[in-house]
């Protein structure tokens, strides 16, 4: 059986498919594909309220690149997702009626809550005891959640992501919402750890020396972050070589990070490597299985 997952962000967009593998019990799912196109939907959205014409052309064109890739690997089943850039277009709905009329693709527009709900679905495997705050930076969102032994105590989604901090369009107050709630809904008489998704969490993680194979020292993470912003956005693309949709963001994207890990009194940072798109194939395996029965 072959999945395909398909993230809408608004800094890109990223499909993965994978089969499906099962032994004495386990479930696991197994990249076959994956293609991520820095589309950057933010850009249009956080700054003019809607998706242009010149993006909207380059999703078509993105969409039906990824339809003949699962054409092509004979995908069993799909589901596209799209997050803060695509639900805050004005033009969101109607771009999104022209591609799937056109791909064939339903695209579903989701809130911050169901795309947390996803995340953390796939996060809270490499959870141990105790307590840990969950911070996921998107490019237009952060999603904060706090566990207790595995369990989900608290959840919130902020308009606060790394796009929306390069065109400086944050919501008003976005910083002290953020500070506030971590007080309040973090128990400071325990201690605790935090879990880091999303792309710019794992590219300052595989740049840090690592405490373990999966975390490191949010100390270590915040050298790196300053490292990166002691060079110039061109020497970042040349130097560093990161990706020119990566070298813009994945400082404000840090500042997000280490601020909320810093609020909650964290010292290390686990980064299993997982985000929407594992929770999207989750999703649909889950389903279908449900299906069979």
């Amino acid at each position: 059986m072959k999945l395909a997952a398909i993230d809408i962000g608004s800094n890109g967009a990223r499909m993965q498919i994978s089969s499906v593998l099962h032994d004495d019990g386990l479930t696991r799912f197994k990249k076959v594909e994956y293609v991520r196109f820095p589309l950057r939907l933010g850009h249009d959205v956080f700054t003019e309220g809607r998706i242009s014409l010149f993006s909207e052309d380059r999703m078509m064109k993105l969409m039906l690149a990824y339809q003949l890739l699962m054409e092509l690997h004979e995908v069993d089943d799909h589901m596209a997702l799209a997050t803060s850039a695509m639900r805050e277009a004005a033009n969101g709905q109607e771009v999104r009626d022209r591609i799937e009329a056109r791909t064939g693709i339903h695209i579903q527009i989701i809130d911050g809550q169901k795309e947390a709900e996803l995340v953390n679905n796939v996060v809270v495997q490499s959870l141990g005891a105790g307590q840990y705050i969950h911070v996921d930076v998107g490019g237009g969102s952060t999603e904060l959640n706090v566990y207790l032994d595995r369990i989900k105590l608290k959840a919130k989604s902020f308009k606060l992501g790394s796009v929306r901090l390069l065109e400086g369009k944050e919501s008003k107050n976005a910083w002290t919402q953020v500070r506030d709630w971590i007080g309040e809904n973090v128990n400071h008489t325990l201690p605790i750890q935090a879990v880091g998704t999303g792309g710019n969490i794992n590219k300052l993680f595989d740049l840090s020396s690592k405490l373990t194979q999966s975390a490191a020292s949010v100390t270590e993470i915040e050298r790196m972050r300053n490292y990166i912003a002691s060079f110039t956005l061109e020497e970042r693309i040349h130097k560093l070589q990161l990706n020119p949709d990566r070298a813009d963001v994945i400082v404000p994207a840090g500042d997000i990070y280490l601020s909320a890990m810093k609020w909650a009194g964290a010292e290390i940072v686990h980064v299993p490597d997982v985000g929407l798109k594992d929770g999207i194939l989750k999703l649909l395996h889950d389903r279908l299985m449900r299906k069979k029965k």
